[in-house]
């Protein structure tokens, strides 16, 4: 049960004096619960924070004004010019003891401009300063008051994200009642924490943001947002923490073999393993061997070999008597391991199958038959694997690749399918910043691949406008005679009137007059049969060009392709060029990327190409990625649902993060069911960010 002390701030909105059903409407999308059927809360409210601060203590006269500026200036009004021509503005001259302004109003109401600007009288007019034709002026000014209303205007106004119908002065208005509603809470924070930060407690940490007494108290480094920023990280923390345990709790298991299966594995592969993969299988062994359930992150680069680290771990639990899953993302990606598993697997004598949402019917009925009489020992699939009819007869070992496109609740879904302790490896293409490994990923041990296996090729990587198209396909043509099998990766499936970019269906058919029959397409709104047939194609050699989308980022796997092209790569982050890159130079010719711009270019992209063409270290990129973009660009889970931060920044609140892991571990180890005085004002805290989820799991224990 949510503490009785928040039941003010989880009201709805409606519950204020000034807001009505419309304006409750209007403030739902404001704060970004767009086609949601639930009414605002007032917590919600509270949590949209102000991005600008308007500062109207700046009173200078008019002749020291300066353009581009805000200002609240004492004037006395002048005439009225109304507008001799329709679509005109309305203008009021206003003058000081040292010059002229402007007030200019577009499409006015006459009456309401008459009765607050009288000619002759004294006024107070706040807004943004404008110079045109040598004049300065106030377009629609924020505000006209007299002496009185001088008083009750701020000082310091908070700047908010709005929405149609719903402006600053309402939404702030709204606010201010919000802040209002914000209890005084038992404090969660380690109290010498608290004194050597100088930090405010949450009730005043918010007023402060939202009723700023400086303009530096909404900037990340102030001490109100710090504090906001380490309730969310500690929340963060604790939640893993509380999952950490959960699924160490419980029968774990001692997994071990005596590796003949894996030794046959290793004799059936065409090299050998690098390092950073002998010592992550040491690792990954050990874990297993444990009768405490292994959760472990495997990081690893494009091309470093996360694969048959993965079948190795699952070849050491079915020799032990058990058995093991992988599970990935997308069915394109789940058949590209599939296809690196079998052949192994086969040379070894491990039986292995694949299954998907397109495996239906007789065979579909086999293979699940197979899977719960313990005949099947390896199972290779997407999300199917989480439905209630796929039965396993003892499994031991969960692997999830692209850990961040799933939930901590598909990771508690997938490890309950076995009997006893199922150990969880997860792994990742991305190179994730340290900061996102803690934070998405802080319950787990830590493996990384840091090794590409021998024979891998550099990468020649350039960068060019789009108006040397002509010499682009001039250059495929000669590599094409040559043998060369090309990727064409488009941002866009099919036109947008929005956006100023070559679909892959228009760029597919302009190449296909130009090289014939020989260029296919693949996008993720195709048939999973027809991705496979365009797949199976191009890795066959049938088709020259393979036009796609982002739906080939991540582990397709085709080595005799040498060239990426990426038209409008300013469109797209960091890791997945790096990921998009990493599709060439995996056979042994010599591959290369080339990246077509649309002109002009933002310093942004400017930088992220540069960074690209300078390069190929996955784990250097993933970091420029994270100061260039933000956590969940980085990670992809704008795209999946998975929620970024309200206040926490992953860049600039790294050290607060290390800080809130510590403490986080601290409390757990002394208060594990969160009982003590502190506890329970933890579970406010949890309560206050919305993951009461991790509230059942300690009464699940």
């Amino acid at each position: 049960m949510r503490p009785e002390i928040l039941n003010p701030i989880f009201a709805p909105v409606s519950s204020l004096p000034s807001v009505g059903a419309r304006r409750a409407q209007q403030i739902a999308r404001a704060v970004g619960l767009r086609g949601a059927e639930q009414e605002p809360r007032i917590v919600d409210l509270l949590w949209h924070l102000p991005f600008h601060i308007i500062d109207r203590r700046h009173r200078p006269h008019i002749g020291a004004l300066v353009p581009g500026s805000h200002a609240t200036l004492a004037v006395t009004v002048g005439r009225h010019e109304a507008p001799r021509a329709k679509g005109r503005p309305y203008r009021v001259l206003c003058h000081d003891d040292t010059g002229e302004i402007y007030l200019v109003f577009f499409t006015p109401r006459r009456d309401w401009i008459a009765s607050q600007l009288p000619e002759g009288a004294k006024r107070y007019v706040s807004g943004r300063i404008d110079e045109f034709q040598g004049m300065m002026q106030i377009v629609h000014p924020d505000y006209i008051v007299d002496e009185k209303g001088l008083e009750a205007m701020p000082r310091l106004e908070p700047v908010y994200h709005l929405t149609a119908g719903l402006s600053g002065k309402v939404l702030g208005a709204v606010i201010r009642e919000a802040v209002e509603r914000v209890p005084k809470l038992d404090e969660w924070i380690d109290p010498q924490l608290l004194a050597a930060r100088g930090w405010p407690d949450f009730a005043d940490a918010l007023r402060r943001i939202h009723l700023p007494r400086q303009p530096g108290d909404i900037d990340p480094g102030s001490a109100p947002v710090e504090r906001l920023a380490f309730d969310e990280l500690l929340a963060g923390q604790v939640v893993l923490g509380l999952v950490r345990a959960q699924l160490k709790r419980g029968r774990g298991r001692s997994v071990k073999a005596p590796g003949a299966l894996a030794a046959a594995i290793r004799g059936a592969l065409p090299f050998s393993l690098t390092g950073s993969q002998e010592r992550t299988l040491n690792e990954i062994a050990s874990d297993m061997a444990s009768p405490e359930r292994m959760l472990r992150l495997l990081q690893g680069d494009v091309g470093s070999g996360k694969t048959i680290v993965a079948l190795l771990a699952m070849a050491n639990a079915a020799e032990a008597g058990h058995q093991a899953a992988l599970m990935a993302p997308t069915e394109i990606l789940a058949r590209q391991h599939f296809a690196t598993i079998a052949p192994l697997a086969q040379a070894a004598g491990l039986r292995a199958a694949l299954l998907t949402g397109r495996e239906k019917g007789k065979a579909r009925a086999e293979l699940l038959a197979e899977l719960a009489s313990g005949k099947l020992q390896v199972l290779v699939g997407t999300h199917a694997l989480f439905q209630d009819e796929v039965k396993f007869a003892d499994l031991a070992l969960a692997v999830i690749d692209e850990q961040h496109r799933f939930g901590v609740h598909q990771r508690l879904a997938l490890t309950s399918k076995g009997s006893a302790g199922v150990d969880l490896l997860v792994m990742t293409a991305t190179p994730i910043p340290r900061t996102l490994v803690l934070t998405y990923f802080g319950d787990m041990d830590i493996s990384r691949l840091d090794e590409k296996p021998a024979g891998r090729q550099p990468i020649d990587t350039r960068v060019a406008p789009l108006d040397r198209l002509e010499e682009v396909v001039a250059g495929l043509k000669r590599a094409i005679a040559e043998g060369a099998r090309i990727y064409w990766v488009c941002p866009l499936v099919e036109e947008s009137e929005a956006l100023d970019m070559v679909p892959a269906e228009k760029r597919h058919e302009e190449l296909r007059k130009i090289f014939g029959g020989r260029v296919g397409l693949v996008h993720g709104r195709m048939p999973g049969a027809e991705k496979d047939a365009a797949m199976a194609d191009f890795a066959d050699g049938r088709m020259d060009i393979l036009v796609a989308t982002t739906v080939i980022e991540v582990g397709v796997d085709v080595p005799d392709a040498t060239i990426m092209v990426v038209e409008n790569a300013e469109r797209f982050g960091l890791s997945q060029l790096h990921q998009l890159r990493g599709r060439v130079g995996r056979g042994s010719a010599r591959s290369a990327c080339l990246l077509l711009y649309r002109p002009p270019l933002s310093e942004t992209a400017r930088a992220r190409l540069e960074v690209m063409r300078e390069s190929d270290d996955g784990f250097f990129i993933a970091e420029e990625d994270l100061r260039l973009r933000g956590e969940g660009e980085v990670l992809g889970t704008r795209q999946s649902g998975a929620p970024g931060y309200r206040v926490a920044r992953a860049d600039l609140h790294a050290n607060l993060l290390l800080a809130a892991r510590k403490d986080a571990q601290l409390i757990l180890q002394t208060d594990p069911g969160l009982a003590g005085e502190r506890g329970r004002a933890l579970r406010t805290l949890l309560y206050l960010f919305e993951k009461d989820d991790a509230i059942r799991l300690i009464a699940a224990g």
